[in-house]
């Protein structure tokens, strides 16, 4: 299984946890993780460049920090700009069927923030009904998302584990869709 990271965040040297993520993922066999703020610092996607790196891959990871209930903008920009109609979905557009998709985020609330009744009032998986919608729109399995919350208060032990639950999380095989495409 070739897995592609597609890590978006704007100021990566600043951020201890998808720095140290990141980090542990380029450390695996057949994990490409691609860098949006380092490629695009002008933010002009190369759209075929950006198709045939998700054509050559298995299982899709958007990892970004979460704020603002949603992605940094040039994640945003990117999906706009590269998932288009007739290439990833639409008549004909059927390039990323049958591949995984999984959304790896980090926030700095804790976990119980992320409850009813919690500070945010929604849990992730709400908050994340969007990149869920893209995923059936695309026909990809939608994997149950990896977070790490809290990160503000992490310590670099509580960092450690957590990358190394995402790597074993993200290339286990039997990770499951927790909804098919189109269900």
């Amino acid at each position: 299984m070739k897995i592609l990271v597609i890590l978006a965040h704007p100021s990566l040297a600043d951020s201890r946890v998808n720095r140290r993520l990141a980090s542990e993922m380029e450390q695996q066999e057949n994990v490409t993780v691609h860098r949006l703020y380092d490629v695009y610092p002008d933010e002009q996607i190369n759209v075929a460049a950006e198709q045939q790196l998700l054509e050559a891959h298995d299982r899709i990871i958007l990892q970004f920090p979460f704020y603002w209930y949603s992605s940094p903008p040039l994640l945003k920009k990117w999906l706009d700009a590269v998932l288009t109609h007739g290439w990833a979905y639409g008549n004909q557009g059927d390039k990323l069927h049958g591949k995984d998709l999984l959304i790896a985020i980090s926030t700095g609330g804790p976990e119980k923030a992320y409850a009813p009744g919690g500070y945010n009032q929604y849990t992730l998986p709400e908050l994340l009904r969007p990149f869920q919608a893209t995923s059936n729109l695309i026909g990809t399995h939608y994997l149950t998302p990896f977070s790490v919350n809290g990160v503000y208060q992490a310590t670099d032990e509580q960092l450690d584990q957590s990358a190394k639950a995402y790597v074993a999380y993200a290339l286990d095989p039997e990770t499951s869709p927790r909804f098919k495409a189109g269900k």
